[in-house]
């Protein structure tokens, strides 16, 4: 007579934390945070089109806030899985605030700049919020 043994996913611990982060992100700070994250990265993305700038920023721009956007989305959806890779979304607004001069170099156009220290500054904070979300007692 052979017992099966639970899958790990089915353990009550590992079930009661997932519930534990799908009550968090039901919460209205974490679903502004969401939002809030998810229209930074569509910024991000948009933002050469915006400003008004071309070449290596801008497509960096893009990638970088379309991942931005879908972290966001990925989270909103679904933070009980997806908790563990929310650090990933400060660390691309980090990327926002230096790409000006690690991929233009000193020729980055002001408004460029300005644009991404904003857009990686508010990144970096929801980011933050998002990750610390996870953290909160309930």
């Amino acid at each position: 007579m052979t017992t099966q043994t639970p899958r790990i996913e089915e353990h009550p611990d590992i079930a009661a934390l997932r519930a534990r982060y799908d009550r968090v992100a039901e919460t209205p700070t974490a679903q502004a945070v969401d939002g809030l994250t998810l229209l930074t990265g569509l910024y991000l993305a948009m933002s050469s089109w915006i400003v008004g700038f071309v070449g290596p920023l801008a497509i960096s721009n893009r990638f970088t806030g379309l991942a931005v956007a879908l972290l966001a989305l990925v989270f909103a959806a679904n933070f009980g899985r997806t908790h563990g890779i929310a650090w990933v979304i400060p660390v691309l607004g980090v990327w926002a605030i230096i790409s000006p001069w690690l991929v233009d170099g000193p020729t980055a156009r002001d408004a460029a700049v300005v644009s991404n220290i904003i857009a990686g500054a508010l990144t970096v904070l929801f980011g933050l919020g998002m990750t610390s979300a996870g953290m909160r007692r309930t």
